[in-house]
């Protein structure tokens, strides 16, 4: 649990400042956290869907953090975990209360969510630097924005944004290890920092859904 793991280009040796720029740019996690709370705030949807996503938001933030400063097993865990159980809360809140699909519907989509995982999860781990296991969140995210895109009023392309930011930061992820020769620091850093745009934008999508759903019930 307590083993050293190094797999990230900036990391030279253990310790917990090996990683500044890895470590410090979690706060863009914490700051999408803080950005999407005032925003459901201001718009009066402070939900327990809406703030379930913007708590896992910050909480992704504070376990990277852990992650590229420990880098230890365990530490690992509290930066894969919160990962995964903000795709299957995004996923299981968007398809019950914005698709407003029924329960056995819903769980059918997050089953499907799950047998994608273990099909990728079948591959290689090397290949792309291991960013495959961030595939099925991508595929299911562009399925989203596309529903998102054709059915809701405000804001409808804001998911597709987040699928397209979302590609660039997988890049970033993908290279870090191939192109540390010639940057030493890596890109890593800059998966942190495109992924915590990606995912306020994607806990704003929810949010600004849930409002035109409320609306519409209220109508």
């Amino acid at each position: 649990m307590n083993d050293y793991i190094d797999i990230y280009c900036e990391r030279l040796s253990p310790g917990l400042l090996a990683e500044p720029l890895n470590a410090i740019t979690n706060l863009s996690f914490i700051i999408a956290a803080i950005a999407a709370y005032l925003y459901a705030k201001k718009s009066n949807q402070t939900s327990w869907q809406s703030l379930s996503l913007i708590a896992l938001l910050f909480i992704i933030g504070i376990g990277s953090a852990l992650f590229h400063t420990f880098a230890t097993f365990w530490a690992m865990l509290s930066d894969t975990l919160p990962i995964l159980f903000y795709q299957i809360a995004f996923i299981l809140l968007y398809s019950r209360f914005i698709m407003n699909k029924s329960p056995l519907i819903t769980a059918l989509i997050f089953l499907a969510f799950i047998a994608t995982i273990f099909g990728f999860a079948q591959l290689p781990s090397q290949w792309l630097n291991g960013s495959l296991q961030y595939a099925p969140a991508f595929i299911f995210l562009c399925a989203l924005g596309l529903w998102h895109a054709f059915n809701i009023e405000k804001e409808k392309f804001t998911l597709i944004a987040a699928a397209f930011i979302f590609l660039i930061s997988l890049s970033f992820r993908s290279i870090d290890m191939q192109i540390c020769p010639q940057i030493p620091i890596g890109t890593h850093f800059l998966w942190h920092c495109f992924n915590g745009l990606l995912l306020y934008l994607t806990t704003r999508s929810y949010i600004t859904a849930s409002i035109i759903a409320r609306h519409n019930k209220s109508s």
